[in-house]
């Protein structure tokens, strides 16, 4: 398994100006190579490397060669996205950065951590530099050393290093957990759980409506006002999702399945209209939730899986029967068929479980968690 640790370097005042220069020159590289890439449709790294590379190269004889090649994967990156916008019919500009990370490769730099430091690649050589390790990182000390991003974000320099170490052994269990996420509910898990705290939903209200007003006053203390909330919503929302999957990990055993919904294009087939339900529908980090899932799961040797999510909410636990008219409500969830009646986050949750099961069965797998009821078994056949 893979981790990012974030070291935070401590260069001297003219280690700082040399990396300083290195950015931006690797910038300049990543905005030539992304015009290029753009204005000729042009997303081929190969061939991309094979129309600018001599040029920088010219222009910049002091840039490593291996930093040259590193801003032309990003920027071939960067070119693939835009221009997949632009083929779904959504606007879409040549990319540009103002200060592009450098990504290290093991030719171009190294880690000590006998004695915390790191040799970094820059326009006038090799620099080496001082670093401190969180104390979150400490037990993550020894790994394999793999590519590093060198970063710069108000007036620090930091190191993302990606460390690779053994996978933990994972226990069988036949323990599977359904996880129902919503924007009302955050995780409602099959265990009858419900994760998530009430405050969450009005602290992101608050923020939102106090930049509504500043935005609205423009005035010279607004604007110095909204500069200080800038990134302010999504630092909360990362802390949120870490909570969350935090939770979740220590309420499932080692060696259980968590089974999330497949949420991918779920912004493209929601049908809400315009207010403050589309507004948290565009801002829910749903990816973000389930990458923080994964490693903390992972770490405790728990897998996570997905299932189509489908029908979930529109389907009956206890017998089946499926029918959009089943859900009376947004938390009521009543049976047409049966009489069954449970939360509708719960019963989803129930559900996702059943459907992973029902899917092992049909695979041949044997079916973890007991047996599946039929109704479950003729809905998943339906």
């Amino acid at each position: 398994m893979d981790r990012t640790l974030v070291l935070q370097l401590t260069p001297t005042h003219e280690q700082a100006t040399l990396l300083q220069q290195t950015l931006q020159e690797h910038t300049a590289c990543f905005n030539a190579v992304a015009d290029e890439g753009f204005t000729t449709k042009c997303s081929n790294g190969v061939e991309l490397h094979k129309r600018t590379y001599y040029d920088l190269r010219l222009q910049d004889p002091n840039m490593p060669a291996q930093l040259v090649c590193a801003a032309h994967v990003k920027a071939t990156e960067a070119v693939k996205s835009a221009l997949d916008r632009v083929k779904k019919g959504r606007k879409a500009r040549a990319p540009r950065s103002r200060v592009c990370p450098i990504r290290y490769d093991q030719r171009s730099y190294w880690v000590k951590w006998e004695t915390l430091t790191t040799s970094l690649a820059t326009v006038q050589g090799r620099v080496q530099l001082s670093f401190t390790v969180p104390k979150y990182a400490e037990k993550y000390l020894g790994g394999k050393i793999c590519s590093a991003d060198l970063c710069y974000r108000k007036g620090k320099y930091t190191l993302h290093v990606v460390v690779r170490l053994p996978d933990p052994a994972r226990p069988s269990s036949d323990e599977m957990i359904g996880v129902d996420l919503g924007l009302t509910h955050p995780a409602v898990t099959s265990k009858h759980l419900f994760l998530g705290e009430r405050r969450w939903k009005e602290q992101e209200r608050r923020i939102f409506r106090l930049k509504r007003q500043l935005q609205t006053k423009n005035t010279k203390s607004a604007k110095r006002h909204l500069k200080k909330l800038s990134g302010k919503r999504f630092r909360q929302r990362k802390d949120h999702d870490h909570v969350l999957s935090k939770r979740i990990v220590q309420h499932a055993p080692p060696g259980s399945t968590i089974v999330l919904e497949n949420l991918t294009h779920i912004r493209s087939r929601a049908r809400i209209r315009k207010g403050e339900g589309q507004r948290r529908l565009h801002s829910w980090s749903f990816a973000q939730f389930h990458s923080f899932l994964s490693y903390k799961a992972q770490e405790k040797g728990v897998a996570v899986v997905k299932v189509d999510p489908r029908h979930t909410s529109q389907t009956c636990s206890c017998c089946g029967h499926q029918a959009r008219n089943n859900r009376r409500s947004q938390s009521l969830f009543l049976c047409r068929m049966c009489g069954f009646s449970l939360n509708a986050d719960l019963n989803a949750s129930r559900n996702i479980r059943n459907k992973y099961v029902v899917s092992l069965a049909s695979l041949g797998t044997p079916l973890a968690g007991g047996s599946v009821s039929d109704g479950l078994s003729s809905h998943a056949s339906a």
